[in-house]
């Protein structure tokens, strides 16, 4: 069984009455409209499709997961212990220093969605590493509720096991149990999720504040300029906290640690529980897909991890130097420029998407600007069903698909669909939720 039969089964049930699913999708309109589904302001665009997974996908991730962390593990270890390796990533001195500071739990990447294109089997390429304040769980899992209640799904639960990745109570699990390694002696801590207001998702956090109280934690989502640090313990107002959940990405920490001081000094003297670390930032910046084929790197590898990179990892260079501008401007339809540290696809060209004049034009201002150049991946496609003006129509879309990982396991997966060469919230998407059918 494999997850195009199902895909084409679910396009096949719909074709059948498309009036009865129509009139059952405008039921999920409204229903995502009235949940926490949001993003921005607005309800998150979605389809009256999810994505089917099989259980032999799982096991593709799984793995996947399980590389990418041993590679991940080994790469920290080596910052860490040396020096000279420290400066292939370029970080100023306070990035370097923060990431230094033992964390207390001696987990490199406790909390990651690694973003790919994923074909089936061996068949992917990794498009980004979210180490840092990875987020969309709660868009995913809403989703998720909302589509397994249609009466598509319902149909096809007649001849199919259907279910979704639970992906906000489970980080409250791992979360805490990351806590018991940091003090085992506090049994409930008392927990903050922390981002600057008008970057974080609100409603994102709200479902995870709410998971942690239902769990018997007291929680409060935080802004860092609110969190004040007396006599070697962290308070947000009257309340002491013991853990915190960085929402913060670690650009954003670094560039405004002034505003963020007494943070700052309760994490370098090991006052309170930040998960994730500063660490998070060697996986993250994304200098590391230059990093990770280079020889010093790989020689610390073994075979299986070298290979795993060779093949999944796209080649990457900075985008600095006369070679290498002349190479991008040559071949711009093999190119992609990223800036090395912004998120939600901030900053990023493809050169199939622009004529050679405008190429030259973005390549101009991105070079010897924090930026890399790294090969462009086609993403895959897969048919989905929509209703526009009312009306049924089947449509090949790009997917990229995040796999979750949390304390160094395999949780989830997001996934985004579009249209253009760029999947992002940024520009025209879908998200749809993650569905494993398994064939009764």
């Amino acid at each position: 069984m494999d997850w195009e039969k199902i895909n084409n089964e679910y396009i096949n049930l719909i074709e059948k009455n498309p009036y009865e699913y129509y009139e059952d999708y405008k039921k999920t309109l409204e229903a995502v409209r009235n949940s926490t589904a949001i993003y921005k302001g607005e309800p998150v665009p979605f389809l009256y499709h999810p994505m089917f997974y099989t259980p032999e996908d799982v096991k593709d991730f799984e793995y996947i997961g399980k590389i990418i962390m041993s590679i991940a593990n080994k790469v920290a270890k080596r910052y860490m212990d040396f020096p000279e390796y420290r400066t292939k990533f370029e970080y100023s001195k306070l990035l370097e220093d923060l990431i230094l500071i033992d964390e207390g739990y001696h987990i490199n990447v406790p909390i990651g969605r690694f973003d790919i294109f994923y074909g089936g089997k061996d068949n992917f390429k990794f498009c980004e590493f979210n180490t840092d304040g990875s987020s969309a769980m709660n868009e995913d899992n809403t989703l998720a509720r909302i589509l397994m209640d249609t009466k598509a799904i319902n149909n096809m639960k007649k001849k199919y096991n259907i279910s979704y990745f639970e992906l906000i109570y489970k980080w409250v699990e791992e979360s805490t149990k990351i806590f018991k390694k940091f003090n085992p002696d506090i049994e409930k801590p008392n927990v903050a999720i922390v981002d600057f207001k008008e970057s974080g998702t609100p409603y994102e956090f709200e479902e995870f504040k709410k998971a942690y109280i239902n769990k018997g934690f007291k929680a409060v989502v935080a802004d860092p300029r609110e969190l004040k640090y007396i006599d070697g313990k962290l308070y947000f107002k009257d309340i002491k906290i013991d853990l915190i959940y960085r929402r913060i990405v670690t650009k954003e920490f670094v560039d405004r640690i002034d505003e963020i001081e007494d943070l700052a000094n309760a994490y370098k003297d090991g006052s309170v529980c930040m998960i994730g670390s500063l660490k998070s930032q060697i996986m993250h910046n994304k200098i590391i897909f230059k990093v990770l084929h280079e020889k010093e790197t790989l020689q610390f590898l073994t075979e299986e991890e070298r290979n795993f990179i060779k093949k999944h990892i796209p080649y990457t260079e900075e985008f600095n130097g006369e070679d290498i501008y002349k190479e991008v401007l040559k071949n711009k339809d093999k190119y992609i420029l990223k800036p090395k540290d912004l998120y939600a696809s901030k900053g990023v060209y493809a050169g199939k998407s622009f004529s050679s004049e405008d190429w030259k034009r973005i390549a101009d201002e991105s070079l010897g600007k924090e930026y890399i150049c790294q090969e462009f991946c086609e993403p895959f496609t897969r048919e989905f069903v929509n209703f526009e003006d009312g009306k049924l129509k089947v449509s090949k879309l790009k997917t990229i698909t995040g796999i979750f990982m949390y304390n160094e396991k395999f949780e989830g997966l997001y996934t985004r669909l579009g249209k253009s060469t760029i999947i992002s919230g940024l520009h025209d998407y879908y998200t749809v939720p993650n569905i494993v059918a398994e064939e009764k």
